[in-house]
């Protein structure tokens, strides 16, 4: 059984997760803490539980995912995972805090660790997530799934009853739309949804009402 605590980060309200199990290995995906009370919360809740944290996981390379970056490393010396397609984007995080929220970013961003890639798996504890390339949001965006647990982190790629927007640089509206059409087949209609905002949702109600599942 995985744990999961979500913490809602920074100025864009985005998910971080902190997914354990009883091994009490955990991985962290999409780091977004941006203030000093948000990084308190996600050590002091890794200190409670006695968690070893053995992965930073990121959906994609958007700024508001991946504030915390330098906090997970300076903490605990894990380096972001991402696939090779959002690496231009990882690149340019502090000018991407820069430009979308005036922000100059005191600490340096660590490189990627290892890169991600679509089949590929990540493992922790007793668990493992696969990674599905949902490209769209941007060109290197990935579901992580968990098939024991049928749940899947789809980052700002699916949102409950919403998609990511593809207007920023390197987003792509006709790629996303293919994406959805490839989890809605690849995925259980059982399948919990844990998007990088808002609320949880499941497949079976996206594919039923989500309008950009019927484009």
């Amino acid at each position: 059984m995985l744990n999961i605590q979500r913490f809602v980060c920074n100025m864009f309200q985005e998910n971080c997760y902190v997914v354990s199990d009883d091994t009490s290995e955990c991985v962290i995906i999409d780091c977004g803490a941006f203030f000093n009370e948000e990084k308190r919360a996600i050590s002091e809740y890794v200190k409670n539980n006695s968690l070893s944290p053995k992965h930073l996981l990121c959906t994609h390379g958007h700024i508001d995912h991946n504030f915390g970056n330098s906090f997970v490393f300076n903490e605990y010396g894990l380096k972001p995972e991402v696939c090779q397609a959002d690496e231009p984007l990882m690149k340019k995080l502090a000018a991407q805090a820069k430009a979308f929220t005036g922000v100059d970013c005191a600490d340096e961003f660590p490189p990627i660790g290892m890169f991600l890639s679509d089949g590929g798996k990540v493992s922790f504890g007793n668990h493992v997530f696969s990674v599905i390339s949902t490209p769209g949001h941007t060109p290197g965006s990935a579901f992580l799934y968990c098939e024991e647990e049928n749940l899947a982190f789809s980052g700002d790629t699916l949102f409950q009853m919403s998609i990511g927007r593809t207007d920023l640089e390197l987003g792509d509206y006709d790629a996303i739309v293919a994406s959805l059409r490839h989890i809605a087949v690849a995925l259980p209609a059982d399948t919990m949804i844990l998007p990088g905002h808002g609320g949880r949702t499941t497949m079976k109600d996206e594919t039923a009402y989500n309008p950009y599942f019927r484009i």
